[in-house]
């Protein structure tokens, strides 16, 4: 089962849309749950639990989990996933950002977090992770049109997103945090000026490529989302040195409280919980050098962030708006596809689908979605060059900014894309988790099949064509005489029968 949002694409006939939702955010530095109930389309938040896991802090230099960041990680998630037991999986939404995005240890861990949790977990780039948080923020702010910079400074990653209304413009996902950040520079709990100097130009190094971007010219407002900003202002105001979210001249004076304190342990202030205390010089460093890279003169702050993005999707899948469906619009129409041919491929795909989908174990509704989506989009590598189009197409999509999807779902709508012409890249399937290897290999079949039927590029209907699949067996069936009448398209499903043998899997029509 792909680790993604399944509600927008269940026929109602399949599914009552749930009361309840949730959203989980596993994040570098806390793990967050977040339930709501929808009342009149409206989302009312009934229940909140955080727990500071710091999984960041866990990552040795080999990119593995110790086993004591793994253990409180699953602990964390198992007392989630009692609260979520009763919900169905296409009412709640898990996202894992910097860290999980850094793991290397083959799937092992997401895989257990996904026990504990009992729901699938979505890995998301940074740029899909700058998105949802813009539309928390977002929704917290008054409906006006200007033009907003949004920081969210996480354990690992610090995002910054320019948009207006509900929608990104631009999107950057910075590799500091407040994690990461104090293992660097405060490592042992000891807070010079010299050290926190050092971390304030390292973060101002990170930003500086995109610096241009997102200077002050550029947005009218400045808004600070995550639990590092928000204990910054908590702070500050408690201090009595500001009235309203966070100044520069504020921040100023806590870098010099902080550096005075000497040591995390002696970080006393009115307002600091004591377990945001370890982290919370880097994220002090962090926040400074945005300020003065971005030459920012005050930040309001958000109590919304990642959490209250994933509602809020989850509510417009629910409601059937799914952004995955415009990202695919816009590569069709940004590439310049012929649409008809990606249609008439999708029709022909999607009818195979219907087939087989109970004797391969195809009818998890959002299969239906990636075999669509990747027929509407197989030729979009074409756009670099026709020859390998099929490998250019899959670098593109593998690569690309694809609003919506998780790293999962677009690894393989990118495979479906690579797969879908010439030979069979069985070794490469290896690279996707292992629970979709399978069902990825059938629908690339699929999609196979249904491009060589409509390589002529004819308006034409195909006949009624018939399939029957049983493990590696396929089976095709013509009206009579229909394969007589067309040699060429018989030539190539004669071809095909060997691209497919030598992967293991055999071809027969008549």
């Amino acid at each position: 089962m792909f680790a993604v949002s399944k509600s927008a694409q269940m026929p109602e006939s399949q599914i009552t849309p749930p009361h309840t939702i949730a959203a989980v955010d596993l994040g570098s530095n806390s793990f967050h749950l977040i339930v709501a109930q929808i009342e009149n389309g409206q989302l009312q938040i009934i229940d909140r639990l955080k727990e500071m896991v710091r999984l960041g802090a866990g990552l040795d230099n080999k990119k593995r989990l110790t086993d004591e960041a793994q253990e409180r990680a699953l602990d964390c998630l198992s007392r989630f996933g009692q609260r979520l037991r009763d919900l169905p999986q296409h009412a709640v939404r898990a996202v894992g950002t910097n860290t999980l995005r850094q793991i290397r240890d083959g799937g092992e861990f997401l895989h257990k977090a996904e026990e504990a949790l009992n729901h699938p977990i979505e890995i998301v780039a940074g740029h899909e992770e700058a998105r949802l948080v813009y539309l928390g923020v977002a929704h917290g702010l008054a409906g006006s049109e200007e033009k907003r910079l949004v920081v969210d400074i996480g354990g690992g990653s610090t995002e910054l997103i320019i948009g207006a209304g509900m929608e990104t413009l631009d999107r950057e996902s910075l590799f500091m945090g407040c994690v990461s950040f104090s293992q660097r520079f405060f490592p042992d709990g000891r807070i010079t000026q010299q050290l926190m100097d050092a971390a304030v130009i390292a973060g101002r190094l990170e930003v500086r490529p995109v610096q241009t971007v997102y200077d002050s010219d550029q947005w009218e407002l400045a808004v600070g989302s995550s639990g590092t900003i928000r204990s910054i202002r908590d702070v500050v105001q408690a201090q009595g040195w500001s009235d309203k979210g966070i100044s520069r001249k504020s921040l100023k004076k806590l870098r010099k409280a902080v550096v005075d304190a000497g040591k995390a342990d002696n970080l006393k202030l009115e307002g600091l919980s004591d377990n945001r205390r370890p982290v919370f010089a880097g994220g002090v460093a962090v926040l400074s050098a945005v300020f003065k890279a971005l030459d920012i003169d005050q930040m309001r702050v958000s109590d919304l962030a990642l959490r209250e993005g994933l509602l809020f999707e989850l509510l417009g899948s629910i409601q059937h708006h799914d952004v995955r469906e415009r990202t695919v619009d816009t590569l069709v129409q940004r590439y310049g596809l012929d649409q008809e041919q990606g249609k008439r491929v999708a029709h022909t795909a999607l009818m195979l689908l219907e087939q087989v989908s109970d004797s391969w174990k195809l009818d998890d509704p959002e299969l239906q979605l990636m075999l669509q989506w990747s027929a509407l989009l197989h030729e979009i590598g074409v756009a670099i060059s026709h020859d390998s189009y099929h490998k250019h197409g899959a670098y593109i999509l593998a690569h690309a900014d694809l609003a919506g999807f998780s790293r999962q779902s677009q690894g393989v709508l990118a495979m479906l894309v690579r797969a879908h012409r010439r030979k069979f890249p069985t070794p490469l399937f290896g690279d996707l988790a292992k629970e979709v290897r399978e069902s990825s290999k059938r629908l690339a079949i699929l999609l196979r099949l249904s491009v060589l039927l409509h390589r002529g590029r004819s308006s034409r209907r195909k006949p009624k064509l018939g399939i029957m699949a049983e493990k590696n067996n396929i089976i095709l069936s013509f009206p009579a005489d229909w394969l007589e009448e067309h040699p060429l398209t018989t030539a190539e499903l004669e071809r095909e029968a060997k691209y497919l043998d030598s992967a293991g899997y055999f071809l027969s029509y008549s």
